[in-house]
């Protein structure tokens, strides 16, 4: 790795996955050759919590985050949100990954509404960054973010794939946007006007690891098979991804990723010490 090329963060993944289990020490090793600093690892359960909690002990690189995701609300405890508070009050931590969705027509949406609202207070309460998920569902969020209180620690639109004509509403309410690999897939085309749409100062980008991976030519790591007959994504993959969003955006790779790096102490602030 060359040392003078700038330190990049991975907006979002999830490396407790048990995609992951085999190999994290290998996986962790080769996001640092490709020059990835920070890697946000966020939960979607009680039952993944202490698996995120535990990476984030072991390995100074990752950003834990906690929350309970809306496909797993069915499943939550009686006492997950006591749970969930003792996991942020027990480590510098974010909470995510919580959010609306309607693309799963199986989900509860009144208590996605209430656990995500609840979610929201914990953020504001602890003063700590949000990671959202939003899937056909962005008239939603924008109703529910319009009657909250934003939390002053910022939100992230994680794998952002609303209309490109919300951007600046959502700009406005302080968010800010990160995208995954599957931007520079040349069928994107919401999504990449949905990425010009951005302002500088609030876009991140992410792999999503173990999903979410980019057009080939644009991969570090090459693909390993995973649980389900699914490929793999790494947190490496994060400086392909680099590399084909600053041609796709017409700059130049070292300029976009201190920009980013820049966006990324913002929004994370002490989390990244």
């Amino acid at each position: 790795m060359d040392a003078e090329r700038p330190k990049l963060i991975d907006a979002h993944l999830h490396l407790q996955d048990e995609a992951f289990s085999k190999d994290i020490g290998e996986v962790i090793a080769r996001a640092a050759d490709a020059g990835v600093d920070r890697m946000v690892c966020c939960g979607t359960c009680e039952d993944d919590w202490p698996l995120v909690m535990n990476l984030a002990r072991c390995e100074r690189r990752i950003i834990p985050c906690f929350g309970l995701h809306p496909w797993h609300i069915g499943n939550r405890g009686e006492a997950w949100m006591s749970k969930l508070r003792r996991y942020l009050e027990g480590t510098p931590s974010g909470v995510g990954e919580i959010g609306l969705d309607k693309y799963r027509e199986d989900l509860d949406e009144r208590a996605q509404e209430k656990i995500f609202r609840l979610q929201l207070a914990v953020a504001r309460e602890l003063d700590r960054p949000v990671t959202i998920h939003c899937l056909r569902a962005w008239d939603w969020l924008m109703r529910v973010l319009r009657s909250e209180e934003i939390p002053r620690a910022g939100v992230l639109l994680h794998a952002f794939g609303g209309p490109p004509e919300l951007v600046p509403a959502l700009a406005d309410l302080g968010a800010y946007f990160s995208f995954a690999g599957d931007v520079l897939d040349e069928k994107r085309h919401r999504k990449r006007r949905a990425l010009a749409a951005v302002p500088p100062e609030r876009l991140l980008f992410e792999t999503d690891a173990p999903d979410f991976l980019p057009p080939e030519r644009f991969c570090v790591v090459r693909p390993a098979d995973a649980p389900g007959g699914k490929m793999r994504n790494e947190p490496a993959n994060l400086r392909g991804i680099l590399r084909g969003a600053a041609e796709l955006m017409g700059e130049g790779e070292e300029e976009l990723a201190l920009r980013l790096r820049e966006n990324s102490r913002r929004l994370w602030g002490g989390l990244m010490l």
